[in-house]
């Protein structure tokens, strides 16, 4: 019955991470997951996650499944996370958001509502991106293609290309866009720079597909949700995907969430109505843990406040180990421009290194990258940056 079905390959990344795993050498440092550590290399444990669900427990009480479109409570928390509390649009009923299980079961509860709805169009992603991206909308029937984002000379952005490129676009072409802290290259759209591209997504009529993973860890949790406010008071339609599992440090619990900014109450009341059934006959219901989680830590002042303390000290220690990194590597290497490891954001940076070199590191150095050059920030500590910097300065 199954014998013409293909071997799978395996993913590149949790296959970086198993062999690290088995390494037995004891200054190994794994920089290829996207996985936010603490100084000691943990993965932290945030107190206002704990007393979220220490009082989930106090309250107890049956766990029914949730409707199809998520607890109402969570549903709301997240609306106001991503546009502000007093949003216009969630007021006039123009916002349908849905719970999911993480971001990327939003991106594929999303990507099957749009091959039902919108058959005929592309998808369009950055250069590079992230790679399960493709895969998803691959999986759902699009055809995908790529607009020019990254650099490789400079390390920042081909703003300018990408301009040219989706002005050519078809009109209703979905585009995805990384609302901040790009993954894997770090490199991220100015301010100014969306509000240049946002006239292009209304003059082509294209739809916005945003990935909103690492709120919070860019500039700020207002600050990163930019894109997400500006396409809002530009009027356009557009996607949201946002996710928990780094900014609350809950990955397993799959806390995650899918908005549909729409033109009318009436459109959302249809976008909400298919999105539910795409979610029916995908997984029925998401976690209601997961629910209980966001909603107790968005909606409670004091764990909001707790939070938002928490996810300041997780951004800060980023910013200093990318300081710490590249003050070492620029002494090692004064011949090398290595500005771009401070004007990326968030949890990555793309190094321009080879997939050879890239090797050499792992081999060498006990140092572990995934084959595109991304490095992960977060795995940095203070006390393997200098060994990282000296392996780095080795082969580069």
């Amino acid at each position: 019955m199954f014998e013409h079905i293909t071997p799978y390959a395996g993913d590149p990344i949790f296959a970086l991470v198993d062999a690290f795993n088995r390494d037995s050498r004891p200054h190994k440092v794994n920089l290829s997951i996207g996985i936010y550590f603490d100084e000691q290399g943990r993965l932290p444990v945030l107190r206002c996650v704990q007393e979220a669900e220490r009082r989930i427990l106090a309250e107890g009480g049956a766990k029914p499944y949730l409707p199809m479109e998520g607890d109402a409570t969570c549903r709301a928390e997240v609306a106001k996370l991503l546009l502000g509390e007093q949003h216009p649009a969630i007021g006039q009923g123009r916002v349908a958001t849905i719970q999911t299980v993480g971001s990327s079961g939003g991106l594929k509860v999303g990507a099957d509502f749009l091959r039902t709805w919108l058959p005929d169009r592309a998808v369009w992603v950055s250069d590079p991106t992230w790679d399960n991206h493709r895969s998803m909308f691959e999986g759902s029937g699009f055809a995908v293609h790529s607009y020019p984002y990254y650099d490789a000379t400079t390390g920042g952005l081909r703003f300018e290309d990408m301009l040219a490129c989706l002005k050519g676009l078809p009109p209703r072409s979905i585009v995805l866009l990384h609302a901040c802290c790009h993954n894997p290259t770090g490199v991220d759209l100015a301010p100014v720079q969306w509000d240049r591209l946002i006239p292009v997504l209304r003059e082509r009529e294209l739809l916005p597909y945003l990935d909103l993973a690492y709120q919070g860890f860019g500039d700020g949790i207002d600050e990163d949700a930019y894109a997400v406010r500006a396409l809002a008071a530009s009027g356009l339609t557009f996607f949201v995907a946002n996710s928990f599992s780094k900014s609350m440090s809950v990955y397993g619990e799959r806390c995650g969430a899918l908005s549909a900014i729409c033109a009318s109450p009436a459109e959302a009341d249809l976008v909400m109505g298919q999105l539910r059934y795409t979610v029916r006959r995908i997984y029925s219901s998401p976690a209601i843990h997961a629910a209980r989680l966001v909603a107790h830590v968005l909606g409670d002042a004091d764990l909001r406040s707790m939070w938002e303390g928490e996810l300041a000290q997780m951004r800060q220690r980023m910013v200093e180990v990318r300081q710490a990194l590249h003050a070492r590597l620029s002494a090692l290497r004064p011949d090398r421009d290595l500005g771009f490891l401070l004007s990326q954001r968030g949890m990555f940076s793309y190094t321009g290194l080879s997939a050879e070199q890239v090797d050499r590191l792992r081999e060498e150095h006990a140092v572990y990258l995934i084959r595109s050059g991304r490095l992960c920030v977060a795995g940095l500590t203070q006390g393997n940056v200098d060994r990282v910097a000296q392996a780095l300065a080795q082969v580069v």
